[in-house]
């Protein structure tokens, strides 16, 4: 009889040897995903392989072409928006956020590379050619430019748990 191994969850805020990128547009991204999924081996510092991380930046994508992204309430978002706006936007994301529970659809089951890829592939296809996207959970309604900074900010913070060994 098989028994349960039961996995300790990593504080990510205290993971070291991150990769430090910095991503201009969403074909960086890409890019970058790509050369990962070409490594002879891909070390991951976080909690997520790299199947779900590439998989959790499809799903993030695809919910702001949607709209379904669960939106903080109004108040929250003004304040951000006020105070915080720059910082999300030019700066790359501070790891340790935990999503509410609200958010679970945007934690990825078990995902294949492969599968990941693939879906990363198409997210970062539709979000290049929405016209619109809905509002940001955090900082409400935001420009294409924005939303691209806020996508590249984003995949910066996700990609650099994950380290090609070569």
């Amino acid at each position: 009889m098989a028994t349960a191994i039961e996995t300790k969850a990593i504080d990510t805020k205290q993971v070291t040897g991150r990769r430090r990128l910095h991503f201009d547009t969403l074909d960086d991204v890409l890019a970058d995903a790509e050369q990962l999924a070409k490594a002879r081996e891909i070390r991951q510092l976080g909690n997520w392989s790299p199947g779900q991380t590439f998989e959790h930046l499809a799903l993030t994508l695809n919910g702001s072409v949607d709209g379904t992204l669960p939106v903080l309430p109004w108040i929250v978002r003004c304040v951000v928006r006020l105070f915080m706006k720059r910082r999300f936007l030019n700066e790359t994301m501070a790891a340790g956020f935990r999503l509410p529970k609200r958010a679970a659809f945007l934690v990825p089951g078990p995902t294949s590379l492969e599968r990941g890829l693939e879906d990363l592939r198409q997210a970062i296809a539709r979000a290049k050619s929405a016209h619109r996207r809905g509002l940001n959970p955090a900082l409400g309604p935001l420009t294409d430019d924005e939303w691209k900074q806020l996508d590249c900010r984003h995949a910066e913070l996700h990609l650099g748990f994950l380290v090609p060994v070569n």
